[in-house]
């Protein structure tokens, strides 16, 4: 198992939308996204995402249609010369006491156990402060912070409870950059 990068979905690959993304129509690409999951699978890192998907919980989705959601995003991701090697996600709303909710770190830890994955030579990379705190809670080496998404009101609420991710950057494309020249993968 190479170095892993774990990756929230919605505003990190993909834009966000308060309404939820409810059909593959409405899931699109953040620029250079599956430029940047190609780039970390070209350097040998096995990229894996980690995401709360509620829509399920609240009847929004089906999980058929969450399945073609994420396969328009493998599609996306495999024409830029990417690979996402597995997806985790929570059905489950946020009152729902689940342990596979982000900030809780159930999800990583699932895919830890199934891949045999090394906490501290893994990444989180996400765009709010619970992603960065799953990624703390389930010991992840780094967590990286893109300002896409929820990122620029999210470094302020982590500041606010003294936690600093190890990089902040404008989006995926960047924070790939900074791990790949600052981490060879395993």
């Amino acid at each position: 198992m190479g170095t892993s990068v774990f990756l929230d979905r919605d505003g990190v690959i993909n834009q966000d939308s308060l309404a939820y993304i409810k059909i593959p129509g409405e899931f699109h690409f953040i620029p250079k996204s599956p430029e940047a999951i190609a780039l970390l699978t070209r350097h040998g890192f096995d990229v894996i995402l980690i995401t709360n998907q509620s829509a399920i919980g609240r009847g929004m989705v089906t999980p058929r249609v969450l399945d073609a959601i994420f396969d328009k995003l493998k599609t996306g991701v495999a024409a830029a010369g990417g690979h996402i090697k597995d997806i985790f996600f929570c059905p489950h709303t946020p009152d729902a006491g689940c342990d596979c909710r982000k900030p809780l770190p159930g999800l990583i830890l699932q895919a830890m156990a199934v891949y045999g994955i090394d906490p501290g030579q893994s990444f989180m990379v996400g765009d709010s402060a619970k992603d960065i705190e799953c990624g703390l809670a389930a010991g992840c080496g780094k967590n990286l912070l893109v300002a896409t998404g929820n990122g620029k009101k999210a470094i302020k609420t982590l500041a606010d409870k003294g936690i600093v991710p190890n990089f902040y950057g404008q989006d995926l494309f960047e924070v790939a950059q900074w791990i790949i020249q600052h981490v060879k993968p395993a």
